[in-house]
């Protein structure tokens, strides 16, 4: 069955493990001076106080720009001379964590420092003066040494993670493995005496134990050992098939160069926490055993003499121990079968490779490709922590490069997630190391301002503590008491009654008491009864012979049976391991299938997510221009009310002012047509009137009066409505008005008479009357010279 795919915050939806994300604590930076050797050398390094060192340049660059004395100091956490002993190290550094670890936390702690230091030293140790190593493990073994579970109860599997066995399987697999002697186990024995050359590292006199332990659960240690070698993982107790075809090149112990057949990838668990795929975890039991896997992890690791340091370490070594501990059930009899209920907590021990300069080693070929492998790991860490700093420094979100190397990927989850870290800074206080030692310097006092979530305690199980020493208090009492009543022999009653029936079949023995010399009856009925047991005894072994045979033909037949079942069992045995392989081998093939499809899944899940965001980008967009068109949809018909109200204003304001023009033009017409009227009129008078007499002009005021009424405009003037027609009519002899006209033309003319005549008639013909306010000639009259029409 497929595996169900995970989701993914921007990498997935699973949730992390509950940290106290408001509680850090800052990285614990610790520095130690390694001793001269020779003591005759410079030393450019100087111990002021237990958190304080100063470093001063050697006699030859004593002096700065300014020509001043220049010295550094720098401080740590706490500060190890030479003369601080691996026990005094151990209980300020390296206790409290293994503390943790028992309590189900994890923790992470790494020696660092220029080639030639003492790390490999500190962290392991030399005969007679065990390093960090040996005592984080004599201490855990010497906490829980009464509280172990059986082997094999805990079970790791392929994902980081632990599951747990019944006692009935764990016993099985013991006693499968018992019987396989031939078979390479990952688990050695613990009853093996320790190799001489590592026996003084562990026999450790100052045993400490963690006081505070659940006394209710059971724990079981796994051990797992790797190196990081050109920046490729490689595990250190994988147990290499020898093939009889190919070469023993990769024998241990052989060859200096041995290197592993194929390197190691990282992966990511449930809980988000990096882990080496496929990496050997061998279950111990004991301090003995478990650094007897370490020293046959530490004859594979890579190490090379260089000009600076005879036993140089090439590669990264991390020695993982990781605890399982599980509470016991109600009963305080069992282990609790609930997964969930499972606490696994690590200790990751790291020993980097120190950094050195390659034109002070003389390093060429295969060397010179480790040292910049080893430098740029190193420069790698040093740009993690420094992009942490700033992180949590300046409250920015710069990527931390942790995938850039294999040795920050691995220990990813330490400085994102939670976990106690400790640095021990080692350095050589002789002049030659001067520069290399304030690389290191600086590097270490900027990692203690990196923080990191603090752990949190492991969940209670809820069950009522003290079980376990209460059902041990029940077993002594109930052996006690069957020990006072005789010990527990069920077959015992049945015994005795069959014997008392055997005694009762027998015939009663007569009395053998002789009171007289001369009785002769009493011994011969003894003997009678004596002989009657005899034969009845007899008879009884004959039958019990008989039975003894027929049982043994029994047994016999019994025995061809089981045989022949054995042989059907064996068959069907060997077929079943046949089908195990089989189905071993369709599980490996599932399980790879299953990988390639949990990878694809991976892709296809971060390719979803692309398209959501994409979708969810396109979504937004369209929303934004939905909206848009909404808001234009609502100013159009804004605009379109507006036009309307608009048009409406104006058509009821050009109906008006179409109303005011017809009533202007209909008050123009009326004047025209009085015009004309009037001209008429005129023409008339003058048709009309004799040649002696003048005619008079008509007074203005009587013509307004006998023409027509005045009324008031719209536009604020006067109108007049006339109510007389008068018709001017002119007959005159035929040919005479030319000549009429030029006689009365040439004859002389009078002035006053005809000025006041043609003026006369001129404003009486050219008069226009327009209803206007304010005009000059009183209200309502207004002079217009109306020209002559042309003819085309």
């Amino acid at each position: 069955m497929m595996k169900p795919a995970r989701a993914k915050p921007p990498r997935r939806a699973v949730p992390k493990k509950p940290s106290n994300s408001g509680q850090k604590d800052p990285v614990g930076v610790y520095c130690r001076v390694r001793p001269l050797s020779p003591p005759d050398q410079e030393c450019c390094i100087e111990v002021i106080n237990e958190t304080t060192v100063q470093l001063h340049p050697p006699d030859g660059c004593r002096v700065n720009r300014n020509g001043e004395f220049k010295e550094t100091q720098y401080s740590f956490k706490q500060v190890f001379g030479t003369q601080v002993t691996q026990k005094d190290l151990f209980d300020v550094v390296a206790k409290p964590l293994v503390e943790d670890v028992i309590r189900g936390k994890n923790g992470l702690l790494f020696t660092y420092g220029v080639t030639g230091s003492g790390k490999t030293f500190t962290m392991t140790g030399s005969p007679g003066q065990g390093g960090l190593l040996p005592r984080c493990l004599h201490m855990i073994f010497n906490s829980i040494s009464d509280f172990q579970a059986k082997r094999y109860v805990f079970k790791t599997d392929d994902k980081n993670g632990i599951e747990v066995q019944n006692e009935v399987d764990a016993l099985l697999e013991r006693q499968k493995r018992d019987a396989q002697p031939q078979l390479v186990t990952r688990t050695p024995l613990s009853r093996q005496r320790p190799e001489p050359e590592f026996a003084d590292m562990i026999n450790i006199e100052d045993a400490c134990k963690v006081e505070e332990i659940d006394e209710d659960s059971v724990y079981s240690v796994f051990v797992s050992y790797i190196e990081i070698y050109n920046n490729y993982i490689y595990d250190l107790l994988e147990e290499v098939p020898i093939d009889p075809i190919k070469p023993k090149w990769n024998t241990p112990g052989k060859n200096a160069e041995f290197i592993p057949p194929q390197s190691k990838i990282l992966r990511e668990d449930q809980n988000h926490n990096m882990y080496v795929a496929g990496c050997t975890e061998v279950e111990v039991k004991s301090t003995e055993e478990a650094f007897d896997v370490f020293w046959k992890g530490q004859k594979r690791r890579r190490i090379a003499n260089t000009q600076l340091n005879r036993e140089s370490s090439r590669s990264h070594s991390v020695f993982m121990i990781k605890l399982a501990q599980a509470p016991l059930d109600a009963d305080g009899d069992h282990v609790l079968q609930e997964k969930e209920q499972v606490t696994v907590s690590q200790l990751s021990l790291v020993d980097l490779a120190g950094s050195e300069r390659t034109n002070r080693t003389k390093a060429e070929g295969s060397r010179l490709r480790e040292a910049g492998n080893i430098n740029q790991s190193l420069m790698t860490l040093r740009t993690c922590i420094e992009a942490l700093r700033e992180n949590q420094i300046c409250g920015t979100n710069k990527m931390v490069p942790y995938r850039d190397s294999k040795l920050t990927h691995l220990f990813k989850n330490y400085f994102d997630g939670e976990g106690k870290v400790r640095m021990i800074v080692c350095v050589n206080p002789k002049a030659d190391d001067h520069e290399e030692s304030l690389q290191v310097m600086r590097f270490a006092e900027m990692t203690q301002e990196v923080e990191v979530a603090r752990p949190i305690d492991k969940p209670i199980c809820g069950l009522t503590p003290g079980r376990r020493y209460r059902n041990l208090a029940f077993k002594d009492e109930l052996t006690r008491r069957l020990e006072e009543r005789g010990g527990p022999v069920n077959g015992e009653p049945e015994e005795q009654a069959v014997i008392e029936m055997l005694i009762q079949s027998f015939p009663p023995i007569p009395s053998c008491e002789l009171l007289d010399s001369n009785d002769d009856q009493t011994l011969p009925r003894l003997i009678e009864a004596l002989e009657k047991r005899r034969r009845i005894r007899q008879m009884m072994a004959e039958e019990f012979n008989k039975s003894v045979i027929s049982f043994r033909a029994m047994l016999q037949d019994l025995n061809g049976v089981v045989a022949a079942k054995e042989n059907i069992a064996q068959g069907r045995m060997t077929e079943r391991e046949r089908m195990i392989v089989s189905q071993k081998t369709e599980i490996e093939r599932l399980e790879k299938k299953v990988k390639t499809l949990e990878y694809k899944i991976d892709i296809l899940e971060k390719t979803t997510t692309i398209y959501e965001d994409e979708k969810r980008t396109l979504q937004q967009d369209l929303e934004a221009h939905q909206q848009k068109l909404q808001r234009q949809l609502s100013d159009k018909r804004r605009l379109e009310a507006r036009l309307q109200g608009m048009v409406t204003e104006n058509t009821m304001k050009w109906e008006k002012e179409c109303e005011r023009r017809v009533a202007a033009k209909q008050i123009e017409m009326q004047n025209k047509l009085w015009v004309k009227d009037e001209k008429l009129k005129q023409l008339k008078a003058i048709v009309t009137e004799s040649k002696g007499d003048r005619p008079e002009r008509p007074s203005r005021e009587k013509d307004r009066d006998a023409k027509g009424d005045v009324f008031r405009t719209r536009g604020g003037g006067q109108s007049v409505q006339f109510t007389d027609i008068e018709t001017l009519r002119q007959e005159s002899p035929p040919g005479t008005s030319r000549k009429r006209r030029s006689s009365e033309t040439n004859r002389p003319p009078q002035i006053e008479n005809t000025d006041s005549e043609w003026t006369d008639v001129e404003t009486r013909c050219s008069v226009a009357v327009e209803m206007k306010a304010g005009s000059n000639l009183g209200p309502g009259y207004q002079h217009h010279a109306i020209p002559k029409r042309r003819k085309p």
